[in-house]
């Protein structure tokens, strides 16, 4: 029975307390902006806006006597192929579940394909791991015209495994 009345007195306090805080409290209102009366330095507002608009608008048409510079931009320059064609097999490299090997495909001096000479496929996961990596990080590397590509993540000792392979027959097509 204390434990009921020492916790109803509780609840009592509280619910007093929250009718005289709230009663107490003030808002906090912002003041009120005419920015209009900002304008000019003059006192009279309607004339104040009325002449900052006529001097906007006055100094728009006087700007077209004075059209801005035209920037002319030159081409970028040519750029020389990063990669000398044709095909590359690049190193062989451990993964964890097997050995990766790749070998890269140039052409225009772009790589155009990357082939996969070995990859793990002894067991039914390193398998699947290879189908979904394999592909993804085939892709970056086409979009991405280099070997430094992102982990797929599930397969980061196989991905690690063919951007060295890559790097290696990379660093055989460079001019």
């Amino acid at each position: 029975m204390k434990k009921l009345m020492f916790s109803l007195g509780i609840i009592i306090i509280f619910a007093f307390y929250v009718l005289f805080s709230s009663q107490n409290s003030t808002t906090y209102t912002p003041p009120p902006q005419n920015i209009s009366s900002n304008i000019g330095g003059s006192g009279n507002k309607t004339s104040t806006t009325s002449s900052s608009t006529n001097s906007a608008s006055s100094s728009i048409s006087s700007g077209a006597a004075n059209p801005p510079p035209i920037v002319t931009q030159t081409p970028p320059a040519t750029v020389a192929s990063a990669y000398k064609d044709g095909t590359y097999d690049g190193s062989v490299d451990s993964a964890f579940y097997g050995n990766v090997q790749v070998a890269a495909v140039i052409q225009g001096g772009k790589i155009t394909d990357v082939q996969f000479l070995q990859y793990p496929s002894d067991n039914e996961h390193s398998h699947e791991v290879s189908n979904f990596a394999l592909p993804t990080l085939k892709q970056e590397v086409i979009q991405s015209q280099s070997a430094n590509v992102d982990a797929v993540s599930g397969a980061t000792a196989t991905s690690q495994a063919f951007q060295q392979s890559l790097a290696s027959a990379l660093a055989q097509a460079k001019n």
